[in-house]
């Protein structure tokens, strides 16, 4: 069976996995703690990537991610830059699969239209799994999905 990781990125990262036929999904922050270095929120989504990867009999099959082009902000963009940067790195590593999906393509998936708000995503996420905590979830649902759905 496939065991496939979603991820929206971000510091505070949403995340949905389907593994041994069960979609779970939750969100993760990587806020930098007050006394910590600008690299510990990186060496922290390493170390939890890792511990996603034991889920299921064989790991994680496949990876799948929100490929952002444009942000609202310089330390957004940093942000992303970094965990996007360490993801495929471990990805290598692990030598596991990984694939970046346009916003425009999972929100049209979700929701029938390139430009859905987050609550309409939010609202959508919701038919899939129940206790959806924020955008960042529902997103990372929506990546899952759409994988799932479009996987060769």
């Amino acid at each position: 069976m496939t065991t496939i990781l979603a991820l929206d990125l971000g510091t505070t990262t949403g995340w949905a996995m389907l593994c041994d036929g069960t979609i779970t999904s939750g969100s993760q922050s990587f806020k930098p703690q007050r006394f910590e270095g600008g690299g510990m929120r990186f060496l922290k989504f390493k170390r939890w990537l890792s511990d996603m990867k034991y889920c299921g009999t064989y790991g994680i099959d496949a990876v799948y991610f929100e490929e952002v082009r444009r942000h609202a902000g310089v330390d957004a963009a940093h942000a992303y830059g970094g965990f996007l940067a360490h993801l495929t790195a471990w990805c290598e590593h692990h030598q596991i699969p990984y694939q970046g999906v346009p916003v425009g393509t999972i929100k049209k998936s979700a929701c029938g239209k390139g430009n859905a708000s987050k609550e309409e995503m939010v609202e959508e996420a919701r038919a899939i799994v129940k206790n959806v905590s924020d955008h960042n979830e529902a997103d990372a649902i929506h990546i899952l999905m759409y994988a799932i759905n479009n996987e060769n």
